[in-house]
């Protein structure tokens, strides 16, 4: 403390006290207040030796100084789940989707494991071993939204990140800090946005990772998905272990031919199968037609829409394994009845199936 105090006295005299002397000890501060595990307290107080012997002009400079903001940002102990309660997760399962109950299920034995393994690992030393869920389905059957859902139930902040087309490695395990405007990948830059290291994060279309030159993204995931190894996950950017075994993942599918058979290993697979017309129905009247309401600005009294122009709808119109297209054709319905109800027409406007063509 003394020796900083003299430096600080002498750098006053030499008139180069200013900025860099805050910023040297705002810093410090942030390094001592984010509880850094003992390797990456190692790296960024030796990273913060460095900044203080060289100039604010350095280039290197604004690299070390990025650097210490990215590790004293993530959340390296900062978690936000509460209690699991199995009655709440059922009812918010059963609230935002119909029937998919063998799912549902599966998600509720997942939930009721995590919670026993919670409260008895303190006692009796047990320790779960949670599995990646995998829901593999046709476009518009519900995946995205289950995941969701999940985190709804469980209290926990929700992340997506689609992997679409993904060819570059370095999207996954970051870039090396020796690259000009190196990052670190989507899922550290993904903690940093949630802020807590226990989110629910859903990886969209891993049946459409690429690979090429630049690396084979599917083999980076399978340190990222494997509960053994992704505790001391390694970011290219960071170097130094981040514990990702807290993170929920969960991946999405329309076909399993496509995964590369290592990550599908990784993975337990859920089938989520198109609905039937029966289940449509359901859909529509229960989810589909009061949101679509709410979204068109009308009021319920103002639009019926009869059973039967439904099951029109669905059999005439709409021949898809999801619901996403009968969603957009109620919602073509929803705009016709508001053009109308802003011409001051009588409501309430009752679509006929007989209607349904000139609609």
């Amino acid at each position: 403390y003394l020796l900083r105090q003299q430096l600080s006295a002498i750098r006053k005299e030499l008139g180069e006290e200013g900025d860099d002397g805050a910023e040297m000890k705002i810093l410090r501060e942030k390094i001592e207040q984010a509880k850094l595990p003992p390797e990456a307290e190692k790296e960024s107080k030796r990273e913060l030796g460095r900044m203080e012997k060289l100039s604010p002009a350095s280039p290197e400079y604004s690299v070390i100084r990025t650097y210490l903001e990215w590790m004293t940002s993530l959340p390296w102990n900062k978690t936000s789940a509460t209690a699991i309660d199995i009655d709440k997760a059922r009812t918010t399962l059963d609230e935002d989707h119909y029937d998919l109950e063998k799912v549902k299920n599966r998600i509720l034995e997942y939930l009721a494991v995590k919670k026993l393994g919670e409260e008895r690992s303190a006692d009796e030393g047990i320790k779960t071993r949670e599995p990646i869920l995998c829901f593999v389905g046709p476009p518009g059957v519900g995946k995205t939204s289950l995941g969701q859902s999940i985190a709804r139930a469980l209290g926990r902040k929700f992340m997506r990140q689609s992997f679409g087309g993904l060819h570059d490695e370095a999207e996954i395990r970051g870039h090396r800090r020796t690259y000009i405007g190196a990052m670190p990948g989507r899922i550290i830059q993904a903690l940093k946005r949630v802020e807590t290291r226990d989110p629910v994060i859903m990886l969209d279309e891993v049946d459409k990772i690429g690979s090429d030159w630049r690396g084979d993204p599917s083999s980076a995931l399978l340190e990222v998905l494997d509960p053994e190894q992704n505790k001391d996950f390694r970011d290219n950017y960071l170097d130094v272990p981040f514990d990702l075994s807290k993170v929920m993942f969960i991946t999405t599918a329309n076909q399993l031919e496509t995964i590369p058979p290592p990550l599908l290993d990784r993975m337990e697979v859920l089938q989520l199968p198109g609905y039937t017309e029966h289940e449509k129905l359901n859909i529509a009247q229960k989810y589909l037609i009061p949101k679509e309401i709410k979204a068109n600005a009308l009021r319920t009294g103002e639009i019926v829409i009869p059973e039967d122009t439904l099951r029109g709808i669905i059999k005439d119109y709409t021949r898809e394994a999801g619901v996403r297209n009968l969603e957009r054709e109620i919602a073509n319905l929803c705009r016709k009845v508001a053009k109308a109800v802003a011409e001051n027409k009588t409501t309430p406007i009752t679509i006929k199936p007989a209607e349904l063509h000139d609609y």
